[in-house]
């Protein structure tokens, strides 16, 4: 089966069945969707930009011309501003501060534009969906894989995102519990990096001279923390393979093809694949489905993942596997698939 008929085979399955569901409210005649970017000095995100435009044609998604805040809030609120003033009907977004955009979604409320958020939920501020992985899984995964490489023992630091945003404190907050309640041996060490490469590398070189026994490195962000976490360790004369005894075991969080390679030679042990291809294709697909006037309901979908029901709207939750050297050349992974 083609792309554009599985997606249209999976329009109609949505509409049809009773969980998950989707029914016309309206009779919407469709319009045109605003999509902002959240940043493009990220290799996961510059991933999901380069999917829009594929998915929007798969689609037939009537797309606007992208804009890009650049991870500032005053940035996405001028431009969602522009987008509906050159008559966007729906905005998708991702903002990267999710408390700081309640007041825009109530102005698009009130203007009866449905918003869906990518990657990230809003904190307050009703959407028709968010297309988004469970970023607490992420964190609990990490948790398990570091605790079981170093038998539950040893020291371990936490490259956090922005703490300013639910996927920042989502993940933080699941892999300390879990370590908590699991391996109460490790003492884990968290450095909040605001998704900066370069806070990234200046915080994990100073916890490893001054704890150089550490043995585990959580990431929260490989498309932005691992190209600097690298250049430490190969300062260091860390970055060694995980039959050294010297090897710092590495888990991250997004699933790009620089981690698969980095996999795959023993720099780093693990992580997360957050679904670019699948961000790209759902938002755009329940972006259309606003247009239509389409409403949905909490439960298991026809593509693998479950819509739970927020305060504030609905969220779809894509799955997001572990990936390990047992696993990295699977060809199903998108960070395979990506040119």
């Amino acid at each position: 089966m083609t792309f554009g008929r599985a997606v249209a085979a999976a329009a109609l399955l949505a509409v049809v069945t009773a969980c998950g569901s989707g029914t016309t409210a309206g009779g919407g005649s469709g319009g045109k969707v605003g999509i902002d970017h959240p940043r493009a000095d990220s290799d996961f995100w510059n991933s999901y930009i380069k999917y829009v435009p594929q998915m929007a044609g798969e689609l037939k998604v009537d797309l606007m011309p992208a804009t890009n805040s650049q991870n500032d809030v005053a940035k996405l609120v001028n431009n969602v501003q522009a987008l509906t003033g050159q008559g966007a009907k729906v905005i998708v977004m991702a903002p990267q501060d999710t408390g700081a955009i309640a007041n825009t979604l109530q102005q698009l409320e009130n203007k009866k534009i449905p918003v869906v958020t990518v990657d990230t939920r809003p904190d307050k501020g009703n959407v028709y969906m968010v297309v988004r992985a469970d970023n607490r899984a992420y964190g609990t995964k990490a948790c398990e894989f570091l605790g079981e490489k170093l038998g539950g023992k040893g020291k371990v630091v936490q490259l956090q995102g922005a703490l300013s945003s639910i996927n920042g404190r989502d993940r933080s907050e699941a892999f300390l519990e879990c370590m908590k309640a699991k391996f109460p041996g490790i003492t884990v060490f968290s450095e909040p990096t605001e998704w900066e490469g370069s806070k990234a590398a200046s915080m994990l070189q100073t916890r490893l001279e001054q704890n150089p026994d550490i043995k585990g490195i959580y990431m929260h962000a490989g498309g932005v923390h691992l190209a600097p976490t690298l250049q430490v360790l190969k300062q260091k004369g860390l970055l060694v393979p995980p039959e050294d005894p010297k090897h710092i075991f590495v888990i991250s969080n997004d699933g790009i093809p620089q981690e698969f390679e980095a996999i795959r030679k023993g720099d780093i042990d693990a992580t997360v694949s957050q679904p670019a291809d699948l961000y790209a294709k759902y938002a755009l697909f329940y972006a259309k489905a606003a247009t239509e006037g389409k409403t949905f309901k909490p439960g298991p979908t026809d593509h693998d993942s479950t819509i739970i029901q927020l305060p504030n709207g609905l969220e779809d939750q894509l799955p997001a596997p572990l990936v390990t050297k047992e696993n990295v050349d699977d060809k199903a992974l998108w960070g395979n698939q990506v040119k």
